[in-house]
Formats: C-alpha cells, sequence, structure tokens
C-alpha cells in the first residue's frame, strides 16, 4: 500500500493549525474543482486527493493516529529499509467495529463550498479510518448520504437610491424567469438568498445567492447607514445665520445655518440616512458638511467694509 502524505497535498507544514489547513484546502479546492475544470482527469485526481487529506487533517482524531504513522513511516525510510516490507498491520481499520456500527466517516466542509461534490477515498484512507457501512461478501462498501444541491454566487450592482428604497430584479433560469426582490438597506457586500434555485441534488437544491454591490453615488457617500455630502452656504448665512435647502434621498429639506458656522462643520440630521438592514422603520442619519462660499466682484464700497471690519476685529 502507498502512504500518502496529506501534508504535502495541501501544501502546508506539519505543524499547521486547523485555519492553516482549512484555508489552504479552500484555496485548491476552487483551483481543482470540477465545476472549473470540466473533462481534465488530472484535475478530478487531485481534487478527490485534496478532499481526503483535509478529511483527516482537520478531523482530531485521524490527525494523531496519522501523525503516529508518518512518524514511523519516515522512521523506516530512514532506515533504508523497502517500503513494500513496512508493517501495516497495526495501523489498519481493516473494518473491525469501532464501536455500535462500526467506524463513520464524516464528510465535512464540502457542502459549505461544493454542494457535496467529494470523491472517493483512497485505498491508504479506507484501510487506516475504515469506511461508512459494513461489510458485504468481504468487500468493503459506503454508502453516502444524499447530498444538497450546490450553492450559486450571482453578483448584482445596484443604485444607491436602490439600496435606499429596496427593489426587485427579474433573472432568467433555463426557461424560467423569477423575480428577486432587494430589502432596503442593503449594502455592498451583502448576500440575498434564493432558496432552492442553486444546483439540484439529492438531498435537496442548493441556493442561489446574490451579492450586492452598491454603485457609488454623485452627491452622497455611505459609511454603514449614515450619509454624508455637502452643502454650499454663503458668507453672510454662515456669519449671521441662515436657512438652506438639503437635497436628501427622500426630498428636499430646510436646513438652519446657526449663527457663525466654521467652514467644514457637519450638521447631523437624525433619522434622514439609509434605513437599516431588516428594520425598514429605523434610519441611519445624514451629516451635511458646510461649505462656504466666498463673494466674488466686490465693489470698492464693499471692499472698504471689509478692511473696516478687519481693523475692528484686529483692533
Amino acid at each position: 500500500m502507498e502512504y500518502k502524505d496529506y501534508y504535502k497535498l495541501l501544501g502546508v507544514e506539519r505543524n499547521a493549525s486547523n485555519d492553516e489547513i482549512k484555508r489552504a484546502y479552500r484555496k485548491l479546492a476552487r483551483k481543482y474543482h470540477p465545476d472549473v475544470n470540466p473533462g481534465d482527469k488530472d484535475a478530478e485526481r487531485r481534487f478527490k486527493e485534496i478532499n481526503e487529506a483535509q478529511e483527516v487533517l482537520t478531523d482530531t482524531e485521524k490527525r494523531k493516529k496519522y501523525d503516529q504513522l508518518g512518524s514511523q513511516w519516515q522512521q523506516w525510510q530512514q532506515s533504508g529499509r523497502p517500503p513494500t516490507d513496512f508493517d501495516w498491520s497495526q495501523w489498519t481499520a481493516g473494518g473491525a467495529p469501532a464501536g455500535q456500527g462500526g467506524p463513520r466517516v464524516e464528510y465535512r466542509d464540502l457542502n459549505d463550498l461544493f454542494g457535496g461534490q467529494g470523491g472517493d477515498f483512497s485505498d491508504f484512507f479506507e484501510s487506516l479510518f475504515g469506511g461508512m457501512g459494513r461489510r458485504a461478501g468481504g468487500r468493503q462498501t459506503r454508502t453516502r448520504a444524499p447530498q444538497r444541491g450546490q450553492d450559486f454566487e450571482q453578483p448584482l450592482e445596484i443604485t444607491l437610491e436602490e439600496a435606499f428604497s429596496g427593489t426587485a430584479r427579474l433573472l432568467q433560469a433555463g426557461e424560467r424567469r423569477l423575480e428577486v426582490k432587494i430589502p432596503a438597506g442593503v449594502k455592498t457586500g451583502s448576500r440575498v438568498r434564493m432558496v432552492g434555485e442553486g444546483a439540484p441534488g439529492g438531498a435537496g437544491s442548493g441556493d442561489l445567492y446574490l451579492k450586492i454591490t452598491v454603485q457609488p453615488h454623485p452627491v452622497f457617500e455611505r459609511k454603514e447607514n449614515d450619509l454624508y455630502c455637502e452643502a454650499e452656504v454663503d458668507l453672510y448665512a454662515a456669519i449671521l445665520g441662515g436657512e438652506i435647502k438639503v437635497n436628501t434621498l427622500t426630498g428636499a429639506l430646510a436646513v438652519r445655518i446657526p449663527p457663525e458656522t466654521q467652514a467644514g462643520r457637519a450638521i447631523r440630521l437624525g433619522g434622514q440616512g439609509m434605513p437599516i438592514l431588516g428594520k425598514p422603520n429605523q434610519r441611519g442619519d445624514l451629516y451635511v458638511k458646510v461649505r462656504v462660499k466666498l463673494p466674488t466682484g466686490l465693489s470698492d464700497e464693499e471692499r472698504a467694509l471689509f478692511r473696516d471690519l478687519a481693523r475692528r476685529r484686529a483692533g
């Protein structure tokens, strides 16, 4: 029987953490997945090998046993003795029961990424850890539970106005047209789930996820549920106080400018920001940054008034 170096298959060190192993597995699984490499037998073989490697190395008991075997295997190799003479008998499961119902192999992580498209395990794995099911007629058989279909993800761009009010999209799926509702308050990175619209499977179809990107807006900048914009205020309103109109996503609002408002000051309009996802009756705030507009084309008399004011302020 051929020894399999699971650490080498995943490209990780022997002391790698569970998280490092999972990250390496996901990266390779995406690279060699059959959907990405249709008809490529070598990619299919590599995909099965990395599934097997992560199955062992992310399971505490299996990894412990495998590491013990690996230590003895390395010593055997270093001694220069033929690999064919290595004694496998103390390591093989041999189909012997391990508690009620025999040993059990868990298929973890595969459903999350690829809807259960794993593959058969090697004789090396079966010999060490056993398969699912029992021996029938001297031949090891393994029955796999029905697998749920693969989830799909589709990018979708919407405007800030659509994210504010909520919107809908019509999608074509084969002969069917699907209407999906986008709730108010979604942001870039939000995922809208369409249950059962993914790939079919024995344990039910997977889901379709629409990954949202909210397009930049020419007026408003969004930070979480708050909005930010600028408003021009003339010098006289900034000094003496006054009122300006500010456009929001629901229409124009009259905003009071306090006397002696400094350029760059942000005026908060409570509840005029984005709806909070899942809480449509609650909204963030709108912050209006004041941009003071200085007068131009001054007359000689006006310049004299400003000079007089400057002298008074200096004195």
